[in-house]
């Protein structure tokens, strides 16, 4: 009985430029690489680039060749085609590889548990996919596509670098899917009392709200999952003429969301939309961005007041003041607690744990 064909295809381990062809042609007619180029009709230096494959075989040249060496030009075209080919998927294959090694850096079972990239066991699969998420060719390229400022909180062990620029994208992804204005840097600014104002309310109540009032002013304001080790609380960053600000809810405390907004906001409000590239040191434009928050939040003049004048300490005086000046008490206690006026643990129960359902 005849064996079955067999149809595995043949993948070569290295490329073979036609120029290995045509020296086999010109020795077999006995002529050197002056004579050849003369009878095609080109320069030597162009005839060696080809041999050598520094220069394609054009349509051209393959017509030439077909004159001068016998073989039909589509033999000389299948020649070229087939080393460009091969050349392109042994760089492929190099580049996969350098991927498998960016993948061990990048948290993919718990980005396609949040539904990020496809879930698959296969690591070739996931670089492919982690490719199409990035929008890169590789992922090597994935640390120079980011272009943000970012506001950290502290942190308690390494960061991964590669994790914060997933959760980056993911903003990005969501944020271009927003529908907003055009961006009025004005408008956004009138806005601050009432984004104030929405800290008194719950979250089902105020983030419909917020991301209304900030997609009126062209803002485009998403809620990202936290990836594990990039201890991000927002970002903000541009696209299409329009940002998009991002927030993580890491530990879910109402006042750390809340400074996050008002700081990404202070960003948008204050500084230019040239945003600078990734960072992770809290630089003047960050410091400034932080006083520019504290200030939406509570302006200097009552804060000052409060601690000059009240007993900052005491949590009664703490609700009735942050009520008289118009935000939730936990605002005033994340400001107090920023400033070691008072402790955390005495003061828990009015910093209130939420989610935001979204």
């Amino acid at each position: 009985m005849a064996n079955k064909k067999d149809n595995t295809m043949f993948t070569p381990v290295i490329a073979v430029a036609p120029g290995q062809t045509i020296r086999e042609n010109m020795k077999h007619l006995g002529m050197n690489q002056k004579e050849l180029a003369l009878r095609l009709g080109i320069t030597t230096k162009h005839l060696s680039n080809v041999i050598n494959g520094k220069d394609p075989i054009t349509y051209e040249t393959a017509l030439r060749l077909e004159t001068v060496l016998g073989p039909r030009a589509q033999f000389w075209m299948n020649l070229e085609t087939n080393y460009q080919l091969t050349k392109a998927r042994l760089k492929k294959e190099v580049d996969l590889e350098r991927d498998l090694e960016v993948l061990k850096d990048l948290p993919y079972k718990i980005m396609s548990d949040f539904g990020w990239v496809p879930v698959t066991s296969k690591r070739n699969e996931r670089v492919y996919n982690l490719r199409r998420f990035f929008g890169v060719t590789n992922l090597e390229l994935v640390p120079r596509t980011a272009n943000a400022m970012f506001r950290k909180h502290k942190q308690v062990g390494e960061i991964s670098n590669l994790g914060v620029m997933a959760w980056l994208r993911k903003a990005e992804i969501d944020g271009m899917e927003v529908r907003v204005k055009r961006f009025n840097r004005s408008k956004l600014k009138s806005y601050i009392p009432l984004f104030r104002e929405l800290t008194l309310k719950s979250p089902e109540e105020f983030y419909p709200r917020l991301q209304q009032l900030c997609a009126n002013c062209g803002v485009a304001l998403v809620l990202v999952k936290q990836l594990p080790k990039t201890y991000i609380c927002g970002a903000a960053l541009w696209r299409r003429n329009n940002p998009i600000v991002a927030l993580s809810v890491r530990g879910k405390r109402a006042d750390i969301f809340w400074f996050s907004f008002f700081h990404e906001i202070a960003h948008l409000i204050n500084h230019s939309k040239k945003i600078s590239s990734v960072s992770y040191e809290q630089g003047d434009p960050e410091d400034d961005a932080n006083k520019k928050a504290s200030d939406y939040l509570i302006p200097a003049s009552l804060y000052n007041k409060f601690i000059n004048e009240y007993d900052y300490r005491d949590k009664r005086a703490i609700t009735d003041y942050a009520q008289k000046a118009g935000v939730a008490p936990y605002i005033l206690v994340g400001r107090l607690l920023h400033d070691e006026l008072i402790d955390y643990a005495s003061y828990s129960d009015l910093r209130p744990s939420f989610e935001i359902v979204y």
